[in-house]
């Protein structure tokens, strides 16, 4: 069975990161953006990354241009935005993308293990949300509109196991 440990994916300032770095920890996987109307959860996911980064968690952020266009700039720009505006200290992956032929082989895995409403594998739009077990399989998949502190209770759950 693959798990997502057996992947790969660019940082935000380039080198490749092996996702089997996290193995053993609790993983909140988010595709953001800068211009959305829910960028302000930037906030609310380095929160959650403090409030459990000693505890084992990781909040691991890609950036994705495919929804309104909403995250044009190039990884400086987007990373400057995001220590500046929001205090982001959880690692940034380079810009992907997350549907389509070109979606990143992170974001297939994700929607096929934990598809959305009636089914769906594509994401809807940005901060759509994936928690992951320790052990590299989806725990659930939460729509843009939750708010990463709702996501408290399940992460308190997944670090019991």
């Amino acid at each position: 069975m693959t798990t997502i440990f057996d992947l790969s994916a660019d940082s935000l300032s380039g080198p490749s990161i092996d996702l089997a770095q996290y193995k053993g920890k609790v993983l909140l996987i988010v595709n953001t953006a800068s211009k959305c109307g829910f960028t302000p959860q930037y906030k609310g996911l380095e929160a959650v990354y403090q409030q459990f980064k000693d505890r084992g968690v990781e909040v691991l952020g890609f950036p994705c241009n495919q929804f309104g266009a909403q995250e044009p700039g190039q990884a400086e720009e987007i990373g400057a935005f995001c220590e500046k505006n929001y205090g982001v200290t959880f690692p940034l992956f380079a810009k992907i993308d997350v549907n389509g032929a070109q979606a990143h082989p992170l974001f297939q895995k994700l929607k096929k293990d934990a598809p959305g409403i009636l089914g769906t594998e594509r994401i809807k739009w940005n901060f759509t949300k994936f928690l992951i077990r320790k052990d590299g399989t989806v725990y659930d998949r939460y729509a843009p509109a939750t708010k990463p502190e709702q996501l408290v209770a399940d992460i308190e759950k997944l670090l019991a196991e």
